[in-house]
């Protein structure tokens, strides 16, 4: 079968891509290893995430995106490169269209660099979609209506709140403030309160294993190992899930208080829907237990999770390249 079209939701922590016909192709770790001096690629994708704290000198792992936006260039290029071709196949002779989500507070020069990597990396054309229009096809929220409704799609570098009516972005709220931020959180609260070191991925399994967005009576516990700060040897240590409420909810404290500047800024009548049909969670850290009811103590609003959150972004590419000529002339041009 040859592919002319790929979706792709380019994230700060995996990259999906989806290919019409195929369902989803790629669902990979953001990350590159590259070993120096040379700057040769070592590992892209779900190799190169395992490398991760465990690199000799000479062997550099990156994240090419930093909170949803290109902080290293010539890593994303080639780390489009390596999906787009292992999406299409190596001996496909057709460049395909490429619909990739954007955060929705892009600026026009971040912009530039998405669309010049993707079409370095072996694109014919490429369209830029703002995540939160893309999370809510995704989610299957009637984006066409001319009734509001809100989706929250929460991250690994970025959160992203949009109120959405007749095809557009009524009101909006970019943050650099997601699930990679709540990895650095548990790590640093773990160091002040117990002298330990963890290493990024024991973060990243604290939270998925054990972590919530409200405390609990019925807590859960998690045993971890690192180095201890003061004697420098290995250690154990066993903590729970109030503790890790305790470490994100700074965090968690700020994207509300973002979801409530959209709500400020919301004509009356769209919040009114909203009041009435709740407001939609998306992205892989909507995945965080709890993550609804918090929302609904903090904003007075019910709030739903989206079906398979984790992939809301990436199937909405694939409703955009179902219907790409219609929606060239509508949703696309409006960037």
């Amino acid at each position: 079968m040859i592919t002319r079209k790929l979706g792709i939701d380019l994230g700060t922590t995996n990259t999906l891509v989806f290919v019409p016909g195929k369902g989803l192709v790629i669902n990979e770790p953001t990350v590159v290893a590259l070993s120096k001096p040379s700057n040769a690629v070592m590992a892209v994708g779900l190799e190169a995430k395992e490398m991760v704290g465990r690199t000799p000198g000479d062997i550099v792992t990156y994240r090419p995106l930093k909170d949803g936006v290109i902080a290293e260039y010539y890593i994303t290029k080639t780390m489009l490169q390596y999906f787009i071709s292992k999406a299409i196949g190596r001996f496909n002779i057709f460049k395909p269209e490429v619909v990739i989500s954007v955060a929705a507070g892009i600026t026009s020069t971040e912009k530039r660099a998405v669309m010049n990597a993707a079409r370095e990396a072996g694109a014919k054309e490429v369209y830029l979609v703002k995540e939160p229009l893309l999370a809510a096809l995704g989610a299957n929220i009637p984006i066409n209506s001319s009734s509001g409704n809100m989706i929250i799609n929460l991250g690994g570098g970025t959160t992203e709140t949009a109120v959405i009516s007749l095809g557009g972005i009524v009101t909006w709220a970019s943050r650099r403030m997601a699930g990679n931020h709540f990895d650095y959180a548990i790590t640093d609260y773990i160091k002040k309160k117990y002298a330990l070191a963890i290493g990024e991925m024991t973060a990243e399994n604290i939270k998925i294993e054990i972590g919530s967005a409200l405390t609990n009576s019925g807590k859960l516990t998690m045993q971890i190992r690192g180095r201890d700060l003061i004697t420098g040897l290995p250690k154990d240590l066993t903590i729970n899930s109030n503790e890790i409420v305790e470490a994100i909810n700074p965090h968690l404290d700020d994207i509300v208080d973002s979801v409530r500047a959209v709500f400020n800024e919301t004509p009356p009548e769209l919040v009114a829907d909203i009041m009435e049909k709740g407001i939609i969670i998306s992205g892989g850290t909507a995945q965080l237990r709890n993550i609804n009811e918090f929302f609904r103590r903090n904003l007075g609003v019910a709030a739903y999770v989206a079906e398979d959150p984790f992939y809301c972004v990436a199937k909405g590419t694939s409703v955009i390249l179902e219907h790409l000529d219609v929606y060239k002339r509508t949703l696309l041009s409006k960037l």
